[in-house]
Protein backbone atom coordinates (compact mmCIF):
# COMPACT_ATOMS: atom_id res chain seq x y z
CA UNK A 1 0.00 0.00 0.00
CA UNK A 2 1.06 3.59 -0.63
CA UNK A 3 0.47 6.06 1.26
CA UNK A 4 1.24 9.95 1.34
CA UNK A 5 3.28 10.02 -1.86
CA UNK A 6 5.38 13.12 -2.90
CA UNK A 7 5.84 14.57 -6.10
CA UNK A 8 9.70 14.41 -4.87
CA UNK A 9 9.33 10.98 -4.93
CA UNK A 10 8.99 10.24 -8.32
CA UNK A 11 9.85 10.02 -12.08
CA UNK A 12 7.90 12.25 -14.50
CA UNK A 13 7.13 10.63 -17.85
CA UNK A 14 4.85 11.31 -20.85
CA UNK A 15 2.63 8.90 -22.48
CA UNK A 16 0.01 8.28 -24.61
CA UNK A 17 -2.88 6.75 -23.53
CA UNK A 18 -4.00 3.49 -26.13
CA UNK A 19 -5.77 1.93 -23.86
CA UNK A 20 -7.77 2.05 -20.52
CA UNK A 21 -9.30 -1.02 -18.72
CA UNK A 22 -10.43 -1.64 -15.43
CA UNK A 23 -9.60 -4.67 -13.03
CA UNK A 24 -10.97 -5.48 -9.46
CA UNK A 25 -8.94 -2.69 -7.62
CA UNK A 26 -7.30 -0.75 -10.58
CA UNK A 27 -7.47 0.98 -13.60
CA UNK A 28 -4.88 0.11 -15.99
CA UNK A 29 -3.75 2.71 -18.41
CA UNK A 30 -1.46 1.72 -21.52
CA UNK A 31 0.82 3.40 -23.71
CA UNK A 32 1.83 2.93 -27.51
CA UNK A 33 4.58 0.95 -26.19
CA UNK A 34 2.35 -1.71 -25.09
CA UNK A 35 3.31 -0.36 -21.23
CA UNK A 36 0.53 0.20 -18.31
CA UNK A 37 0.80 1.38 -15.27
CA UNK A 38 -2.50 2.13 -13.26
CA UNK A 39 -4.71 3.64 -10.32
CA UNK A 40 -4.98 1.52 -7.22
CA UNK A 41 -8.06 1.29 -4.89
CA UNK A 42 -10.43 2.63 -7.63
CA UNK A 43 -13.31 1.78 -5.93
CA UNK A 44 -12.33 4.00 -2.95
CA UNK A 45 -11.98 6.79 -5.43
CA UNK A 46 -15.17 6.75 -7.15
CA UNK A 47 -13.54 6.47 -10.64
CA UNK A 48 -14.23 4.35 -13.42
CA UNK A 49 -12.51 3.34 -16.41
CA UNK A 50 -15.15 3.85 -18.73
CA UNK A 51 -14.91 7.50 -18.44
CA UNK A 52 -11.05 7.74 -19.08
CA UNK A 53 -11.47 6.04 -22.67
CA UNK A 54 -14.55 8.09 -23.21
CA UNK A 55 -12.48 11.24 -21.76
CA UNK A 56 -8.65 10.95 -22.65
CA UNK A 57 -8.31 8.24 -24.79
CA UNK A 58 -5.29 8.96 -27.67
CA UNK A 59 -4.65 12.12 -25.36
CA UNK A 60 -1.16 12.63 -24.61
CA UNK A 61 -0.87 12.66 -20.80
CA UNK A 62 2.25 13.40 -17.71
CA UNK A 63 2.21 10.69 -15.08
CA UNK A 64 4.03 11.10 -11.60
CA UNK A 65 5.42 7.03 -11.24
CA UNK A 66 6.57 6.60 -7.54
CA UNK A 67 10.17 5.44 -7.27
CA UNK A 68 11.55 2.23 -5.23
CA UNK A 69 15.59 1.96 -4.23
CA UNK A 70 15.09 -1.21 -6.94
CA UNK A 71 13.44 1.56 -9.72
CA UNK A 72 10.28 3.23 -10.94
CA UNK A 73 6.43 1.61 -10.08
CA UNK A 74 4.01 1.94 -12.30
CA UNK A 75 1.91 3.24 -9.68
CA UNK A 76 0.06 6.86 -10.91
CA UNK A 77 0.33 9.08 -7.94
CA UNK A 78 -0.86 12.07 -10.11
CA UNK A 79 -2.04 11.99 -13.97
CA UNK A 80 -2.25 14.90 -16.05
CA UNK A 81 -3.63 15.97 -19.31
CA UNK A 82 -2.48 19.32 -21.18
CA UNK A 83 -1.20 20.42 -17.86
CA UNK A 84 -4.55 20.02 -16.18
CA UNK A 85 -4.32 17.56 -13.09
CA UNK A 86 -7.38 14.75 -13.78
CA UNK A 87 -6.02 12.52 -10.70
CA UNK A 88 -3.70 13.07 -7.85
CA UNK A 89 -2.69 11.30 -4.68
CA UNK A 90 -0.43 14.90 -3.77
CA UNK A 91 -1.90 16.66 -0.19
Amino acid sequence: MIDNPKPEECDIIEITITDVYQTLNNIVFVDLNADSYYINRVSNKNLSSEYFRQNYLNKKATLHLLKYWIGTSEHISQLAINDEIIFTEFE
